[in-house]
């Protein structure tokens, strides 16, 4: 019996305007940054000023995160997200199909000695990587030097899903599917290759705590310091700034965290939502605000997004 071919499926005319959005995002991507940059501010600011779930879920969650700033603070704040959330759109071709020389020319590294230092010493390492809007470039730009492994969420777009895919591992990274064991990824990390991972998810069905984030209890995954503890790694939180008028990108690290992990899965949440939350402190308006962080709360209470 003849397989199906999977690439003819994707050609499917269901799946045009998948394909056309692609082409766009590639469009974009072969104009420069700088100019990108300018458009995605321009289009970001008017995309901020109409109502949507994205505009209403980022309110709810600057008003939970930032209580005693004044309502037109949170709305500049907003508005800056947006931007750069909008601008980081834009220039997702780059990220998807950049070539390795534009990338090294784009990104400039910022105290990466905590992270080139834990591997010379032969330390297993997890970069944590929160959600900021540009957070794929970090994860590709290291990808060059050294095999890393990621974990993924299959999108429901099959286009888009195989092009992030062949995108995500095209300098050689691995990828590993979020729902999967962790043994095979515990495993890499024990033959030294690093982990590019985004702590800051809704657990939805994974194994949780609640912690604070930004004084806000928080369902946390554990897994970060159960993977951690089997594969005696270090951790290193890692973000991605985009700098301004399009200068490139800055890739942040932070020293290694401290007494991490512990014995107490709630005293490890904590102190991972305190090294996020010092990042996002950082740069406030490049932090996914339109992910809806605090959907699953104590005692099934209902979400702050209804």
């Amino acid at each position: 019996m003849t397989r199906p071919d999977p690439l003819r499926s994707l050609m499917h005319p269901r799946n045009w305007p998948s394909w056309a959005g692609i082409g766009l995002l590639y469009a974009l991507g072969l104009l420069p940054l700088p100019l990108l940059w300018v458009l995605g501010a321009m289009l970001g600011e008017l995309i901020s000023f109409f109502p949507s779930r994205a505009r209403q879920t980022a309110d709810v969650n600057l008003a939970l995160c930032f209580p005693a700033q004044s309502e037109l603070a949170r709305r500049r704040l907003r508005r800056a997200m947006f931007r750069t959330l909008t601008q980081a759109i834009l220039s997702i071709g780059i990220s998807l199909w950049g070539s390795r020389d534009r990338l090294q020319r784009l990104v400039r590294f910022r105290d990466r000695a905590y992270f080139d230092t834990a591997l010379a010493a032969g330390q297993h390492v997890i970069l944590l990587a929160p959600h900021f809007v540009v957070l794929e470039i970090a994860g590709l730009r290291l990808s060059q030097e050294r095999p890393m492994v990621s974990m993924y969420k299959s999108p429901r777009n099959p286009v888009l899903d195989r092009v992030m895919r062949h995108s995500r591992s095209r300098f050689g990274g691995l990828m590993i599917e979020r729902s999967s064991d962790l043994l095979p990824l515990v495993r890499l990390l024990r033959e030294g290759l690093p982990f590019y991972y985004l702590p800051d998810q809704e657990p939805g069905r994974a194994g949780y705590v609640f912690a604070p984030f930004f004084g806000v209890p928080t369902a946390t995954l554990t897994a970060p310091s159960r993977i951690a503890r089997l594969a005696r790694a270090v951790v290193i939180p890692c973000y991605t700034r985009l700098l301004p008028f399009g200068r490139g990108y800055e890739v942040v690290m932070k020293p290694p965290l401290e007494n991490f992990p512990s014995a107490d899965p709630v005293a490890d949440a904590t102190r991972l939502n305190a090294a996020i939350e010092q990042a996002v402190r950082e740069m406030p308006e490049q932090y996914l605000w339109t992910y809806k962080r605090f959907k699953t709360r104590p005692d099934n209470a209902p979400s702050y997004y209804d």
